[in-house]
């Protein structure tokens, strides 16, 4: 009998697709998910996903909104989009109207689809948060990443943007400048944030402040660029990091009045693909975003606990010759190993993902790679999140018997063992090297 021949279609991607991996933050956590199926113990330091639960009044509203069926507004609910108007002036004193206001399916959708109806370049500094560059490729638009230092805790320097800026004055630019950082957990003072915003103003940049970390800045006085440059910055946030509410995905863009062609634009884009953010989520952050006591003492506590861990795992590993900013928010450590570089060297390890995959193996503390943030393989980064912890019960804890106590490493080692063991275990494979 004659062989049948297989007619299978010939693989054709998009070459902006290939070669392209999945998100290393989602790979690492389905990575430490697998490791704990097969019985073993996993300290999950990788996925940045907030520990605390999602504020009970804001659940409370997502079943009391879970009948809404029908599509929304591209740009979303007014309702929601009128509380986020109220909410830029409250936190920041910004004014802007529901009408300046986007809602989709997380930030992370809308800075792709900002980077698809752009045609522009697209600034990152380095290192940065792991999508950033990959969307870009995707939409192909060309990436210039800008070097940071770790003397200067990793932030983007203002004569460094305007060196890169002056070579091509009129050329269009997009620059995404997000704080507190992922993954360095620094911040920018005012007087840097105004240096920037001058370079931004001189070369018409249109800046996307990436915010979504805003309110776990751990002083609770995150300062927007925005303040500073108004004509020209979309402040990007959503419920994501400081609502715990990553799965829920949705996500904030505030234009300036002037840029309203660029959200039109994207409007357009979002009608053809995700249509609308879902309903009951639209509904129920409108409670979110409301100015209301119970959120802000959630939010209170929340920093204290982050700021109390941060810290505590910042002074131990400094203790043991890495090199990091010290938090200003969010839930991020970048260490640097480059003291134990001959000592690694002679295990075989060159690389920030040699490092991380030694670790996770004889420790099962899983962390980042610097190079999945854009730093040089050869360079010994790595970012840590400091996030496995019972965050429900942290912050009842700390909302209840220690509300007028200092938090301290004795309600650390009590609340936050996981956190606690894997410092130890760190500190003792540094020790073995």
């Amino acid at each position: 009998m004659p062989k049948i021949r297989k007619n299978n279609p010939i693989v054709n991607l998009n070459l902006n697709v290939r070669g392209l991996s999945q998100s290393a933050t989602l790979q690492i956590n389905e990575r430490s998910n697998e490791l704990i199926k097969q019985g073993k113990t996993v300290y999950k330091l990788g996925l940045g996903q907030s520990p605390f639960p999602v504020p009970d009044l804001v659940q409370e509203a997502l079943r009391q909104n879970a009948h809404q069926k029908d599509y929304l507004s591209v740009k979303g609910l007014l309702p929601l989009r009128e509380a986020i108007a109220k909410f830029n002036f409250r936190h920041q004193g910004i004014i802007c109207s529901p009408d300046d206001i986007m809602i989709g399916p997380g930030s992370k959708e809308l800075i792709f689809i900002l980077q698809l109806v752009y045609y522009g370049e697209l600034i990152i500094p380095t290192p940065s948060w792991v999508s950033y560059s990959p969307q870009a490729r995707i939409a192909g638009r060309h990436v210039t990443w800008v070097p940071t230092t770790e003397e200067n805790d990793w932030r983007l320097s203002p004569e460094k943007l305007d060196l890169i800026c002056r070579a091509d004055p009129d050329r269009p630019r997009v620059v995404i400048l997000n704080y507190p950082s992922n993954p360095t957990g620094s911040s920018y003072p005012k007087v840097r944030l105004k240096k920037l915003a001058d370079v931004a103003r001189k070369y018409k940049l249109i800046l996307i402040s990436d915010e979504i970390y805003s309110l776990l800045d751990h002083s609770g006085q995150h300062v927007s660029i925005a303040q500073f440059y108004p004509e020209g910055t979309i402040i990007s946030s959503g419920l994501s990091k400081w609502a715990g509410a990553g799965g829920w995905r949705l996500g904030t863009f505030t234009f300036p009045k002037n840029l309203r062609w660029l959200q039109d634009a994207m409007a357009i884009v979002a009608s053809e693909t995700f249509t609308s953010t879902s309903a009951p989520i639209q509904y129920a952050a409108i409670t979110a975003f409301e100015d209301r006591p119970e959120i802000d003492q959630y939010l209170f506590h929340s920093r204290r606990i982050l700021k109390t861990l941060g810290n505590y795992m910042t002074n131990q590993l400094r203790e043991w010759h890495l090199t990091m900013p010290t938090p200003k928010g969010g839930f991020y450590l970048f260490p640097n190993f480059n003291r134990y570089r001959i000592q690694l060297a002679n295990k075989g390890i060159l690389t920030s993902f040699e490092l991380c995959e030694s670790l996770l193996q004889e420790t099962g503390v899983a962390i980042l790679p610097g190079m999945d943030f854009g730093r040089q393989p050869e360079e010994l980064t790595c970012r840590m999140a400091y996030v496995d912890f019972e965050g429900k019960l942290v912050l009842e804890k700390a909302m209840t018997e220690w509300k007028d106590r200092e938090l301290d490493e004795t309600f650390l080692k009590t609340y936050c063992p996981k956190m606690i063991e894997a410092t130890e275990l760190l500190k003792e494979w540094l020790d073995s090297l």
